[in-house]
Parts: C-alpha cells; sequence; structure tokens
C-alpha cells in the first residue's frame, strides 16, 4: 500500500517545498489542496453558483466552506486511492472538522485517508514559522503559472527559471489577504 505524508503549517512555512520533495523522493502525487482548489476555481465557467460563493471566500483569504472542501477533496482522494498513488497533503485539512468530519453525516479527510490508506501508512509532519517570517515569505514569492513551482520574488526575473514559464503574483500574497490566512491558521488549524 502507498504512503500518505500530510505537512501543515502557517502560510509561508514551506509546506509545498517539503511536500515536493517528499513527492519526489517517495513518487507520490504532491495534492496541494490550495492548488487544487485554485484549479476549481480558474477553470469555473459561471454556472455553479457554489463555487462562485467559495471563490469568493478563497480569493478573500478566508477558508472555503468545510463540507465543500471535503467534498471535492474525499472525490479526488478516493480516484487516487483506487488507483494505488500515494500521496502528500499540503494545507488540508485545515481545520479539525476537515479533518474528522461529522461521524455519520461526513467523513473528514482523515476519516477518508484511513479508509482508504489505513492509519500505519499516514505520516505528519508539523513545520513551525514566525508570523514575520511568514509576512516576508509570502509577499515577496512569485508562482509560475506553468510548473507552479513558487520563487522569492526577490530577485527581479519574470520567467521561471525551472520552466521558462510566466511568473505571477498569487491574489492570496498580498499582506492584508496573509494577515487574515495567518490569523484563520491560529485559531482553526494549529490544535490540530
Amino acid at each position: 500500500m502507498k504512503k500518505v505524508f500530510i505537512v501543515f503549517g502557517p502560510p509561508g512555512s514551506g509546506k509545498g517545498t517539503q511536500a515536493a520533495l517528499l513527492a519526489d523522493r517517495f513518487l507520490l502525487v504532491n495534492f496541494d489542496t490550495g492548488a487544487y482548489l485554485e484549479d476549481i476555481f480558474r477553470h469555473w465557467d459561471g454556472k455553479d453558483k457554489g463555487i462562485g460563493k467559495e471563490k469568493k471566500l478563497f480569493d478573500s483569504g478566508k477558508l472555503c466552506t468545510p463540507e465543500w472542501v471535503m467534498r471535492v477533496v474525499n472525490k479526488r482522494v478516493k480516484q487516487l486511492a483506487r488507483a494505488r498513488i500515494g500521496l502528500v497533503f499540503s494545507g488540508s485539512p485545515r481545520t479539525i472538522y476537515d479533518a474528522f468530519g461529522e461521524p455519520k453525516k461526513i467523513d473528514g479527510v482523515m476519516d477518508t485517508l484511513s479508509t482508504e490508506y489505513s492509519k500505519e501508512n499516514i505520516t505528519v509532519f508539523h513545520l513551525d514559522v514566525p508570523e514575520k517570517e511568514s509576512l516576508k515569505r509570502n509577499t515577496s514569492r512569485l508562482v509560475c503559472s506553468v510548473c507552479k513551482r513558487q520563487v522569492l520574488g526577490i530577485v527581479k526575473i519574470k520567467v521561471c527559471p525551472f520552466c521558462g514559464g510566466p511568473l505571477r503574483k498569487r491574489t492570496l500574497d498580498k499582506p492584508e489577504v496573509i494577515k487574515v490566512r495567518l490569523k484563520a491558521y491560529k485559531e482553526e488549524t494549529l490544535p490540530l
């Protein structure tokens, strides 16, 4: 059975970087929940009002509705597990509710992972970074629109050094949005 690694920490703690290293080392899918949700929102055709509501929350820095995130993530996890593909998570689960759901109503991500992969195949890592460092890292990073790799924007470049794709600033990396995300992390994710 394939392994599952879960990497969590505040915004800018290096979750994505560590998850990518684990995915490369153990040949696993790097399931970045935030990137997965961004992809859903980027391809939204305007028809599904539920996705529009979640996109509005996401773009403001607030957490998306837990039930909606659980539905889309659990569906994808089950598909990958049935294909016998191991995973590395960064950015999920974010709350106790995301992790464990509500008994007899909705499974949390940890419930789905335990069922699909079994508990002994799941390892959790917590990364701790001071708030000042988080703000510094997030406000200076750029993301490649092609390969999704992150580059610190302290160097004045416009193309990705890895694939040559155009670099862009994420809407989530504005200082006011980062502060909202840090507050949400402290109140909702850290208790995990």
